[in-house]
């Protein structure tokens, strides 16, 4: 047998991958993953850290939000496993205008499985008592959920790397380029590799790999704005992850709240720029005490290497309407760029020959969905029966 045989061949070291040799490794398979870079640097470590759930709940489809709060699950037990950073204390989604309160209520009585799952609204004096953090001034309540977890993506991402190495004995093979699939062999400028199953997991590859399948795919970019403030003081701590209305604008499990255009009309007169510019704010706390603010949307297909004052300025003007800080300064700018699907489709999983699966597409919902799709993948090898992936 060759050195470089395995049973299961990832391509790509972010999130997506390594929650597919996870998976592949639990299954006892031999697992080896192959990562361009020295480390990952792309969009699995500028982000949040929020495994986001709520994100995923819906009224009609439940599939993606039992994935989501499988991946949740997972998450703790690598959290367990490693002993990482992390802060298990939920989410509100902030409501200071009546009409954000309309859609809140809305949501809950078209959502019964996210009230299964312990979602609720509470009174701004329950909010308040939840978060030392949130504006009191004109706040009427919030939608809790507990189920939302924060980890820091740039501690998270190494440790999940080592424990796949420790105890699941997977190969992790940095600065290997793939250069072409010809099932069972995969070449790289590390030298070829065998593997019964190949799961190409990085937006890179799979544009260079299966460029056709690629343009067929409807995958564009979407490049988002991110910052992070100076460490908050000795034994601060943000608690629940926190949002607002623009947030009801940005996720679909909000879409058919009848009160949402309203709230829309409301908020491009008010907040005319972020609307503009697919703003909404979302805050979390990072293993450093440093808070996590963000984030912008643009999508394209090839996106400009800058990054925009005004941009970062809306989001922090934003998020200062609704809650507040010891420490607002801001310490660190950066931009992140995903691949999206343009279809709505939650994942993209295409079969571009056989024995190779590409997994792509989780749009911002990479930290909250990979672990718990690819487990599912694993185990029954598609996600057709779901109807949301594209194949």
């Amino acid at each position: 047998m060759h050195s470089n045989d395995v049973d299961v061949l990832i391509v790509g070291g972010g999130v997506a991958g390594l929650a597919h040799a996870l998976a592949a490794a639990k299954a006892g398979d031999r697992v080896a993953v192959l990562e361009r870079d020295q480390r990952a640097v792309g969009a699995s470590v500028r982000n949040f850290g929020l495994i986001w759930p709520i994100g995923l709940a819906t009224g009609t489809e439940t599939f993606f939000y039992e994935r989501a709060l499988r991946s949740t699950e997972l998450w703790r037990e690598v959290v367990r496993d490693t002993g990482m950073w992390h802060s298990d204390r939920g989410s509100l989604h902030l409501a200071h205008r009546s009409e954000e309160l309309a859609v809140l209520e809305e949501f809950l009585d078209r959502t019964p499985a996210a009230v299964a799952n312990g979602v609720r609204l509470i009174g701004a004096q329950e909010t308040l008592r939840r978060s030392d953090w949130v504006r009191g001034d004109g706040l009427l309540g919030a939608l809790e959920s507990p189920a939302e977890l924060n980890i820091d993506p740039r501690v998270a991402i190494p440790a999940l790397t080592e424990l796949l190495r420790e105890r699941y004995a997977v190969r992790i093979e940095f600065g290997a380029l793939v250069t072409g699939i010809d099932h069972p062999v995969v070449h790289t400028s590390a030298g070829d590799w065998h593997a019964e199953r190949i799961f190409v997991c990085s937006g890179n590859e799979f544009q260079a790999l299966y460029p056709e399948v690629f343009a067929e795919s409807g995958l564009r970019h979407c490049k988002l704005q991110m910052m992070r403030t100076l460490p908050q003081p000795d034994g601060f701590e943000l608690g629940p992850a926190l949002c607002a209305g623009l947030t009801l604008l940005h996720y679909p499990c909000f879409a058919e709240c009848p009160s949402l255009p309203a709230l829309r009309t409301l908020l491009t007169e008010r907040h005319p720029f972020c609307l503009a510019g697919g703003i909404h704010v979302l805050v979390s706390q990072a293993s450093t005490g440093q808070i996590a603010i963000g984030d912008s949307h643009h999508y394209e297909l090839t996106q400009d290497p800058f990054q925009y004052a005004e941009i970062d300025e809306a989001i922090l003007e934003y998020f200062d309407g609704f809650a507040r800080l010891p420490r607002r300064r801001i310490a660190e700018h950066w931009h992140g760029i995903y691949p999206s699907p343009s279809d709505g489709s939650k994942v993209l999983l295409a079969q571009p020959e056989p024995g190779v699966t590409v997994v792509n597409g989780f749009g911002g919902a990479g930290m909250t969905l990979s672990l718990g799709v690819a487990e599912h993948i694993l185990e029954h090898g598609t996600l057709r029966d779901q109807g949301f992936a594209r194949l």
